[in-house]
Order: C-alpha cells, then structure tokens, then sequence
C-alpha cells in the first residue's frame, strides 16, 4: 500500500523543495489513496498510474509554493469576474469553452499549463513553451491506453481543459475518478471542506497570470456545481454559464467515457451500480445548483441548451456574449466558426454506447430528473 508520506517523500526527493503550504491538503491525499486501497478495483498499472499521479501532483505544489516564496508579489494579483462553465457532462460544455478560447481577449485555462504551471508561462515564449510538445506527447499515450477516448471529446495541447485539475493540486477533485471507482474517496470528497481547494485554484491562476496583462479567465469544470459556496466564496464575483441537454443522453455518455478511461487501470468489468451511482452524484450537484439559483442567484446564471449549439453556434455565443456585456467581434466569430468547422463532433469516430449494457432505464432515469428537465430540457426518444 502507497502511504501519503511515502509519496511526499520521492516528490521533495525529486524536487529538493520542502514546503507544501498549506496542510490542508493531506486530509484529501490520504482520503484518495485509503480509497483506492479500500476499493480494490485497481491493477497494478492503475496502481501505478495513480502513484505517478500523485507524486506528480506533490511535485506541482512544491514547485509553485517555490515560485511564491520567491516572488511573494505574486499574490497581489487579482482574478476578477471569472466566467465558469457549469452544468452536467457530455452537454457541449468543452466545445462552448474552445469556442470561448478563440476570444484573444479572454483567457482560458489551457492544457500544457494546467498540467505543468510551473515555471509561470511567459508572453514571449507562450505559442513555443516545450511544455506543449511534452503536453502532446501525453495526449498520445492516453490515446494508445484509451482509444476510444478520442471519440468523445476534443483534446488540444493548446486548447482549453477543465480546471479540476487545479482543485486536484489540493487532492480535493473528481478528476481522480477517471482513473477508477473510488467509493470511499467520492464519499469523503461529497463531505468534505472545498474552501482550501478554491483557495490554492486561486493561486494557481494568480501564478499564470503574473506575467501578463489581466484578461477575464473563462473556466469551466461540471462538478463546480457540486460546490458552489465554496466556490464563490474565493471568488465572489463569478458568473456561470450553464449548458443542458437531455439526461438520458448525459448519464449513458458519462458512464461510457468513465469505462473507457479506466479500461485497462482496472481489475474487472465496472460495478453493477456504477451508473446509478454516476445518476445520484450529478443529481445531487444539480439539486444544489438549483436551490442555488432559486434562492436569488439566478442572475448570475446564462443558460445554453445543446441543440443551441447545433449547427450553428454564432447565435447561441451571440446571446452569451450580450448577457456578458462584451461586443462578439467579426474577427471573434469568424475564428469561432472556424474552429467549429474544423472540429465536427466525429472527426474521430462516432461516440456509440449501450445504456442497457450499464442496466440504465432510460424511463426511470429521465422520471428521477425530472426537476430538472422539464425546467431546462426539451425530453426526445434515445
């Protein structure tokens, strides 16, 4: 078994730093690899994989409380009024955030960087920084490891990415669940205190943005609605945007991206109740959205339903773009147009899953959502 010391150690031996800030984060280091222990569900390249993770992740946070203790005036930087993406998976909300990354006025959370923060990016090397070719090599590998993966979104070195890996640096995320079913940690994760994992995202954006002139961060991450007070209370200022589709196109898709992504990290076939389980996780983070939004904080929210999107999104970004206050350009719109013709959904494959093949009834799924679709959601035949 893989202790939180031992992997603490080899990330300061590698590293030859010492200071991992704030302590909060070992109640989730120790939660993830107690879980994944408990559980029994991972082979020994999953092990493996979790392990290299984890160090990984150690080496990041030793790294930047370095660049912090050597340019303390870093933490004088400001995020203001961060646009994040919310709502349930599989809803279009990584295609909204590449279109939204086409805006150079913006800046959106890219791969290379949110895998590597450390050294702070700087403008003069930002297009050519080797992080990149080392963050394409990466996508590759998971490629050979999950081939079907490629089918079911769009991945770019350069392109935007969820910021769960940044509340991972504080081993508070639903990242760790694509490597495998972790019960014990998803139960601690559900309870847990989120303030310390907004906090050090924080600091990471402050880190990126240091050497460059301040432009609003457009994030986007579907379990941020599982934890929004923790979320605003780091930045009290945020907006969301929030994408929606039909829940029995959202559970299946789900379970289907989560089964090819643990594959081969596992020791047998995915748990008879892993869907229902999916099913209770995003209803609970959408019942508290909700509730969220109907005690008054609805008018943070702007809401984008899939067929929106389809097949032309001009309008749809037209419509966000004037809830925002900001001017969508013919320059912008013209690249955001590009980039969805360049990207057709399936460019790699089409994304092709069996609800009944993870025992999903399509009827109960959509009855057990109904609080939600019928408020957001136009119900069709699967």
């Amino acid at each position: 078994m893989t202790t939180a010391d031992e992997v603490i150690a080899e990330a300061r031996s590698r590293t030859g730093l010492a200071d991992l800030g704030d302590e909060r984060f070992h109640d989730g280091l120790v939660a993830l690899l107690d879980g994944a222990e408990a559980a029994g569900t991972f082979n020994e390249l999953g092990a493996a994989v979790l392990r290299d993770q984890v160090v990984g992740i150690l080496v990041t946070r030793l790294e930047v409380e370095d660049w912090y203790r050597r340019h303390p005036e870093i933490d004088e930087q400001e995020i203001i009024a961060p646009l994040f993406g919310l709502g349930l998976p599989r809803t279009g909300s990584t295609a909204l955030s590449f279109l939204l990354a086409q805006d150079p006025r913006a800046r959106s959370l890219l791969a290379w960087e949110a895998g590597a923060p450390t050294p702070p990016p700087d403008p003069a090397t930002y297009d050519t920084d080797p992080r990149i070719a080392a963050t394409a090599v990466q996508m590759s590998l998971i490629d050979e490891m999950a081939p079907k993966f490629k089918s079911m979104l769009p991945t770019s070195p350069t392109g935007p990415t969820e910021c769960l890996q940044l509340l991972a640096l504080d081993f508070r995320s639903l990242m760790f669940g694509a490597l495998g079913d972790n019960r014990h940690y998803e139960s601690w994760l559900a309870s847990c205190d989120m303030a310390s994992a907004y906090e050090y995202h924080q600091r990471v954006l402050k880190l990126l943005q240091w050497r460059f002139p301040a432009r609003p961060w457009r994030l986007k991450a579907p379990p941020h609605m599982d934890s929004l007070p923790a979320l605003l209370a780091v930045y009290p200022d945020a907006r969301f945007v929030m994408t929606h589709r039909d829940i029995a196109q959202v559970i299946p898709s789900v379970v289907s991206l989560l089964d090819a992504t643990s594959e081969y990290l596992r020791t047998g076939p995915l748990a008879d109740d892993f869907a229902d389980n999916q099913a209770a996780y995003w209803e609970r983070a959408l019942r508290k959205t909700l509730a969220y939004r109907d005690a008054g904080g609805d008018k943070r929210f702007h809401d984008i339903g899939f067929g929106e999107m389809r097949p032309d999104p001009i309008p749809a970004m037209a419509r966000l773009y004037d809830w925002l206050g900001v001017e969508l350009t013919d320059e912008v719109a013209d690249r955001m147009q590009a980039w969805w013709e360049a990207n057709p959904a399936d460019q790699h494959g089409a994304h092709d899953y069996d609800p009944e093949q993870y025992g999903i009834d399509l009827g109960a799924l959509r009855a057990r959502f109904a609080f939600y679709g019928d408020r957001f959601t136009p119900t069709a035949p699967a």
